[in-house]
This record gives C-alpha cells, sequence and structure tokens, in this order.
C-alpha cells in the first residue's frame, strides 16, 4: 500500500508545483512583472548594456537559428578546450590531468547538447574548475537555449503577419537570470539541508571501520575472516590466495549540490559523481531524492501551462499536457509492475525471496535499499521520459520490459514532457503532424491553433519528429557492424544488444543515461555518439524554428463547424497514437532484437 501511495504522490506534488510555476514563466518570457522583477530585473538590464543587446529586436528565424548556432559552436569548442588543459589550470587540487580528445569532444558535445552521457566518472577525471565553470555553466544555458527556442515557436503561433520572433540574446538572459538562477538557489539550499556536499576541499580518505577483504577479480569476500596483523584472508579455514584486505575508502568532495539543482532542473542529468544520484554524498536521503526527482519534470511539465496561457487557449495546454501525463503514467506503470514482480529467473526454485512480506521484494538487484523499488522505478520513469538522464538506481539490472519502458520513452524522442523547452516542441511538431493526417481524414485543410498547417510546416515537423530515429538506428546500426564494439558490452546476447541500443537511444534521444553494463570510453563511441547528440539536437531545433517563422507570417483562420478540435479527448487519443505509432514502427525491430528476445527467453 505504501508503494502505491508513493506512485499516485509523486506525480500529484509534480502538478500542483507545477501549474503556478508554469504562470510565472510565461509572465517571464513575455516580460511582465513577477514578484522578483525588482531584484532581478536591474541585473538583467545589466547585461543587456555590457553585452551591447537591443531588447526590442525581432529576429527572423533564420537570424534567430544562426544565434542558436553560433552560441552553442562556441560553448562547444570552449568546453572542449578547458577539458584538453585542465590539468595546467587552477581549481584542480586533486592534480588531474587533462582528459584525451575523443572523450573531451563526446562530453563537449554531451553537454552543449543538454544530454550529459557521461562516459568517465567525474570525481576521478575532471576537475572542480572543469565542473563548475564547463559544466555547469553548460547546463544552465543549454536548458536557456530549449527553452529560448520553444518561446519562439510559440510567438510563431501568436503573431500575425509578422516575420520576428523575438531575440535570441533576450530570451537566454530572462530565462537564465530569472527562471534558472532563483529556482536553482532554491533548490540548492534545500539539497544543502539534506546533507548533499558543497565545497570546495579535495577528496580525502578515510578508515573503514570494518576491513573488507576482496578477491583479486574485485569481488568483495562475504564470509572471510580477516586477520590485519598477518595479512591473511580465509573462508571456512581455508586460505584464499591473492586476496586483498582494503581498509581504506576514497570518499569524493566538491561543489555537488550546486550542479546537481540544475542537472535535474534544466533535465541535463550529469552526475557531479560517477554513479550519480545512487551516490549518498549526492542523494543521501528519501528527503534529497524526492527534491531532485520533482526537479526533473518540474519545469517541462510547468511549460505545457505556459503554453496553454501564452496562445491564449488554456485547455490547448492542458490537451498536450494530458497527452503527456498519460503516457508517463502507461510507462511508470509498465516499470512499477514488472520491478515488483521481478523476473522469473529470480523465483526460479526458490533462490530468491521475490515477496514483499517484512522487506522490499521484487526486483532489488541495482537499487539503493534506501530508495526501494517505488523510488527507483518513479525515478526511471521520470529521468528517461525527460531527457534528463540521472539515475538512483542502474538501469542494466531491470527486468527485460521495465528496461524496455524506459528505452522506449526516450526512443519517442523525449516528447513526454522531455527536456525543457525541447520536449514540448518535439510534442508540437506530434500535434502538427496529427492535425495534418486528422485533416485529411476528413478533406480540410488541416490548422492548429487557428494557423494553416501546409507542406511546408509538414516537411520540417517530419524532420523533427524522425530525427530522434535517424540518429538512434543509424549509430546503433553501425555500432553493432563494428568488431570493437563488443569489447565494450558487459553481456552478451538479447541483453549485450540492449545495452548498446540504450546506449545510441541515449544519445540520440538526448537523455544521458546508460545501461550501466556498457563501457563506452573508446574513440569510435565517443566520436559516434557524439555526433548522434549534436545531429538530434540541432536539426529539431532548426526545424522548429523554420516553422515558427511561417506560422508568424500568416493569418489568423476563424474557427468554424468543421474545424478539426485540438482541445479535447478525441485529439489527446490522437496524439498519443501518433506518437506510439511512429515510435512502434521505427523501433519494433530492434527492441524485438533486444529487450522483447530477452523477455520471452526468460519465459521460455
Amino acid at each position: 500500500m505504501m508503494a502505491v501511495i508513493q506512485y499516485i504522490l509523486y506525480p500529484a506534488i509534480l502538478v500542483l508545483l507545477a501549474v503556478p510555476l508554469g504562470a510565472y514563466i510565461k509572465k517571464v518570457m513575455n516580460g511582465e512583472k513577477t514578484f522578483l522583477s525588482k531584484i532581478l530585473t536591474p541585473c538583467e538590464n545589466l547585461v543587456y548594456k555590457m553585452m551591447k543587446v537591443d531588447k526590442e529586436e525581432q529576429m527572423t528565424w533564420k537570424k534567430y537559428t544562426v544565434s542558436v548556432l553560433i552560441f552553442s559552436g562556441i560553448g562547444l569548442f570552449f568546453l572542449f578546450l578547458l577539458q584538453l588543459l585542465q590539468g595546467a589550470l587552477p581549481g584542480n587540487p586533486q592534480k588531474l590531468p587533462g582528459v584525451k580528445w575523443d572523450l573531451a569532444f563526446n562530453t563537449a558535445a554531451s553537454f552543449v547538447t543538454n544530454t550529459n552521457w557521461q562516459a568517465y566518472s567525474g570525481e576521478s577525471t575532471l576537475s572542480y574548475l572543469t565542473q563548475a565553470l564547463g559544466l555547469t555553466v553548460q547546463n544552465f544555458v543549454s536548458a536557456a537555449t530549449g527553452i529560448a527556442v520553444l518561446s519562439a515557436l510559440i510567438r510563431g503561433f501568436v503573431k500575425i503577419k509578422e516575420q520576428g520572433l523575438g531575440s535570441f540574446w533576450v530570451d537566454m538572459t530572462r530565462i537564465v537570470i530569472h527562471i534558472l538562477l532563483p529556482l536553482n538557489l532554491v533548490i540548492s539550499l534545500l539539497l544543502v539541508g539534506g546533507g548533499v556536499i558543497q565545497n570546495l576541499k579535495g577528496a580525502k580518505t578515510v578508515p573503514l571501520l570494518e576491513p573488507v577483504a576482496v578477491s583479486a577479480e574485485g569481488e568483495i569476500l562475504e564470509d572471510a575472516v580477516i586477520d590485519e596483523k598477518a595479512g591473511t584472508v580465509t573462508i571456512g579455514g581455508v586460505l584464499v590466495p591473492d586476496a586483498e584486505i582494503i581498509t581504506e575508502q576514497f570518499v569524493p568532495m566538491g561543489p555537488a549540490a550546486s550542479q546537481i539543482a540544475v542537472k535535474q532542473t534544466g533535465t541535463n542529468g550529469g552526475g557531479f559523481m560517477g554513479v550519480n544520484s545512487a551516490h549518498p554524498l549526492e542523494n543521501p536521503n528519501a528527503f534529497t531524492n524526492l527534491i531532485e526527482m520533482l526537479s526533473i519534470l518540474l519545469i517541462p511539465t510547468a511549460l505545457c501551462f505556459t503554453f496553454g496561457a501564452s496562445v491564449k487557449n488554456k485547455k490547448q495546454g492542458i490537451a498536450i499536457f494530458m497527452a503527456m501525463f498519460i503516457c508517463l503514467v502507461i510507462a511508470l506503470g509498465t516499470i512499477a509492475v514488472n520491478e515488483q514482480m521481478a523476473a522469473p529467473q529470480l523465483a526460479q526454485n526458490g533462490e530468491v525471496n521475490i515477496s514483499a512480506l517484512d522487506q522490499a521484494g521484487g526486483n532489488m538487484e541495482g537499487k539503493e535499499t534506501r530508495f526501494g523499488i517505488a523510488a527507483s522505478s518513479t525515478w526511471a520513469a521520470f529521468t528517461t521520459a525527460a531527457s534528463n538522464g540521472s539515475v538512483n538506481s542502474m538501469h542494466d539490472s531491470y527486468t527485460p520490459l521495465g528496461g524496455m519502458a524506459m528505452m522506449l520513452l526516450i526512443q519517442l524522442g523525449e516528447v513526454v514532457f522531455g527536456g525543457v523547452g525541447c520536449g514540448l516542441y518535439g510534442m508540437l511538431a506530434f500535434a502538427i503532424l496529427t492535425v495534418f493526417i486528422a485533416g485529411l481524414m476528413v478533406g480540410r485543410t488541416p490548422e492548429f491553433l487557428g494557423k494553416k498547417i501546409e507542406p511546408y510546416e509538414m516537411k520540417w515537423a517530419v524532420l523533427v519528429c524522425l530525427a530522434t530515429p535517424i540518429a538512434i538506428l543509424a549509430g546503433s546500426g553501425m555500432a553493432a557492424v563494428v568488431p570493437s564494439v563488443l569489447g565494450s558490452l558487459h553481456n552478451d546476447g538479447a541483453h549485450g544488444f540492449s545495452e548498446m541500443l540504450y546506449a545510441y537511444s541515449s544519445a540520440g534521444g538526448n537523455n544521458g543515461s546508460a545501461f550501466a553494463g556498457f563501457s563506452a570510453d573508446t574513440v569510435f563511441l565517443n566520436i559516434s555518439l557524439g555526433l548522434s547528440m549534436l545531429f538530434a539536437r540541432f536539426l529539431p531545433m532548426v526545424g522548429t524554428l523554420a516553422v515558427a517563422g511561417s506560422l508568424a507570417q500568416k493569418k489568423k483562420i476563424a474557427a468554424t463547424v468543421g474545424t478539426l478540435s485540438t482541445t479535447n479527448a478525441m485529439f489527446v487519443f490522437l496524439l498519443i497514437f501518433i506518437v506510439l505509432l511512429i515510435g512502434a514502427l521505427s523501433f519494433f525491430p530492434a527492441l524485438a532484437l533486444g529487450p522483447l528476445a530477452e523477455y520471452f527467453g526468460s519465459i521460455a
């Protein structure tokens, strides 16, 4: 019963917080006064003055696009160089060397595209300067870029016979100063209060309360008898050769809370620690877990209500929200049921007790005992619905169908709320596709929010919808025939294929999470995954801005009796159907070779 309450409570709190935040974001993006305006507007104006930005500029969609690409390109180059040179720069108390070029490219592409795929362990690879000046800055500006592009699209729907979509530089400034900074300041303080570390100290080595014995392969010897003085390890009186006695533990330090806050609210996902939010110093307890988990979908959910208020049609925002929310609930239910029931192999011959009597039960493999199945499954659904990628459990250890639900959420294009900004403009591309198909069915020119949807918008909308499947399938297809990729798999057969497919799904969906059994730090994987991230991030942005520019130049068409309603239950159903149809057609063969084959193999 407690688990059921948790599954209901988490989404309910999310929606309650998202509604007022959506109203606040709408005011910010329209330049209206808010309760923070007296404090933040002078800071905003100071930035315009220093950067010589024209606050009233109205960029065409092409100029807006060029601004996005140049800004992101500069960020990519700067972060790449910062990693290469970190060994010679300050802010590096552990004296970490510069990052190798292919990993530096992969990481730069990852954080600039709001993906935050990590083929490295943060606490042992990147200096504090790189984490703060490189990664944390990109966490802010890559998230702001997604919201800015969405804002331009919203103006495309609102404006009538105009060329301009606003200024990218104004949008970026407002988003960072009025939305991301104050929100993340509050969340950072909550996390620090909950026990998340925030300091500039070097990593420490501390003594263990009790020594631990490990085998030559690094596995902990549970029933070992340790004689520290003699330096011997025995099990049942038999000496274990090559066993090592561990008496100390490496404890990472650093400015974690400030990066963790924006990694969640900006749907970035890159962990300060290698194991992300499963680490007790990054996510120590149920309170911090709740704050971090809600933060993942807070802005993406709020933007649905921002959209409805901005186009002066709140029902339209609610309809888009409901389509996303229903998909999320279905995915969450699939993950939760499969993890609570566990895989048949666990219960085979009574080897593992999977009952929930006086214990968590189900499939606890790869999950933290301080969170359990409910909080882990909810986090897994939230992080793969958003293009977030942070984890508090290891997705590689989930059941075949539980893992498939997470993978499919990413493969749908991260439009079930998705990343900040990009999730909603991706879903609006699907909405344009839906009204076009519905218009063909009834023999009418399709319309959406009073604007005719014509071949120009359809071509770009289709590219936006198909960019993720192209990146995922092309990337994973090439990787499947590269012999060196096999060395990165920790499993063979169907599960090994799932590990590789998930990696390219995560990159192509700009998600960033991984099946933990996949070691991706090779030249081929770093470059190919990096290129997949860039393709899947910027092609949809260009397409969205092209659609926005075209819509802004159109006149409004009055609704008639024959106009297709885009706010009722039928439209919500059609929208979900189109999203799932494209996902099923694109990925069913690949899923059949991976998680589905693994599932049916487990029950055979």
